[in-house]
């Protein structure tokens, strides 16, 4: 499997092939609108900014599998990340990330780039995967690592 085999839907539902994100870096995270890391928000939509005309596609996908800290709905989940942070990067549908009912895309991530011990399971909001131009899983960051600390890593990417 490569990251072109997998497709997303936004939060309108808009179906959407990662195949038309080939050639580009992902930086993708699981999201909650009432975690304490929910301020990751501003920091990810800093990295979109700065590099999305370098090639860089922040995705965020919202789940409600930690503390239940994503209770609303997809609508609702878009209108807090645009007022709150100002957000303009991709956000999926609620999804799970751990579990039978793990989104697709987050099995094949988490098979790709363990954790600790050889883990494939989220352990809480805001976990981020690094995906190569070549649709490669180069890097797996937990939810204490601050996005605006993978510039160096996505500036490297964006150079290949």
């Amino acid at each position: 499997m490569t990251l072109s085999d997998f497709s997303i839907n936004d939060t309108h539902g808009k179906h959407i092939p990662l195949s038309c994100f080939n050639g580009q870096v992902l930086l993708i995270s699981n999201t909650a609108s009432e975690c304490s890391f929910t301020k990751q928000y501003a920091e990810l939509e800093a990295l979109h900014q700065r590099y999305y005309s370098e090639g860089l596609i922040v995705i965020g996908f919202p789940c409600n599998q930690f503390g239940k800290q994503e209770p609303k709905s997809n609508d609702e989940i878009l209108d807090f990340c645009q007022k709150n942070y100002g957000v303009t990067f991709l956000l999926s549908e609620k999804i799970n990330v751990n579990g039978v009912h793990a989104d697709p895309l987050w099995q094949w991530v988490t098979e790709e780039k363990p954790g600790i011990f050889a883990t494939t399971q989220i352990k809480w909001n805001f976990s981020k995967f690094l995906i190569d131009r070549n649709g490669k899983v180069v890097g797996r960051y937990g939810p204490l690592t601050q996005p605006k600390k993978l510039s160096t890593h996505i500036e490297e990417l964006l150079k290949q």
